[in-house]
């Protein structure tokens, strides 16, 4: 059975793009599509307080957008559902992927300087890594009908275990990519390669891949070598670990991960870890 890809779907271009690479990918593998559109990203219920009857009168203003995202999900080679929501809260994620087993969600990252008001990417991503949900992040130079066949998965020398990861782990499966591990080091460093694929082959993440391969990269920013080894690995997808460090992961916008996915030119699968 194919995973299921939650795309966070509103009518403007990063996210349609995203959808359509979600469409795509989902296809190929016999996936399924969700299209949540949600008005904010919150850690805390606005609502608590106010009561269910307010946030029901939200959602049936809602009723347009739900008819227009129906009338969407017939132009998809995918079989698709609407989920409408008027916060996307950690219980509600976490509800989503309980009910559509093999969750991934995917989002659509716009072009420098044109996200829109309705763009809830940097929210989202915060509170989604938070609760340790896998997210697909498609930037603007995403091709719209490349599958991933050249995966390159980049990580430090650290040990990890997967965390909510069945959709990440059955989605590399699937596609059959090729998977080239790649660390960089300050100096040449072959032990601290050689340990960084063990992590990655102990942790699972590549069982049932196609091939997986090694190398290593010089830089004294781990970020930037990151992005300057992917024109010269030439993958289709990047996959990035996320550690939680902390439940709100305040350090995000200035660690590896966030610098990779917002330079990036091909997606980029955040995986997260403990």
């Amino acid at each position: 059975m194919g995973i299921s890809l939650l795309v966070l779907t509103n009518f403007y271009p990063a996210a349609l793009r995203a959808l359509h690479y979600a469409d795509d990918l989902a296809c190929a593998q016999g996936g399924r599509l969700v299209l949540l559109h949600v008005n904010r990203s919150s850690l805390y219920d606005l609502y608590m307080f106010a009561g269910e009857g307010w946030r029901r009168q939200e959602l049936d203003l809602e009723a347009d957008t739900a008819t227009q995202l129906e009338r969407l999900t017939t132009q998809l080679h995918t079989p698709a559902t609407v989920e409408l929501a008027t916060d996307l809260l950690p219980e509600v994620a976490k509800d989503l992927v309980t009910r559509y087993q093999q969750g991934l969600f995917v989002i659509g990252l716009p072009a420098a300087g044109h996200a829109s008001p309705e763009q809830l990417s940097a929210t989202t991503l915060d509170l989604l890594r938070a609760a340790q949900f896998p997210v697909l992040v498609v930037p603007d130079s995403a091709p719209a009908t490349t599958l991933p066949r050249r995966v390159m998965v980049a990580v430090d020398q650290e040990s990890f275990v997967l965390v909510n990861s069945g959709a990440v782990t059955q989605l590399l499966q699937n596609i059959k990519a090729e998977v080239t591990v790649v660390h960089v080091t300050v100096q040449e460093d072959d032990a601290a390669c050689a340990r960084a694929l063990r992590h990655v082959q102990g942790s699972g993440l590549t069982d049932g891949t196609k091939s997986v391969d090694l190398r290593g990269f010089l830089h004294t920013d781990p970020a930037a070598g990151v992005l300057e080894a992917i024109p010269q690995v030439s993958p289709d997808l990047v996959v990035v670990l996320s550690r939680s460090r902390s439940y709100l992961g305040g350090l995000f916008h200035h660690s590896v991960t966030a610098h990779v996915i917002a330079r990036s030119p091909v997606p980029v699968l955040v995986v997260p870890v403990n």
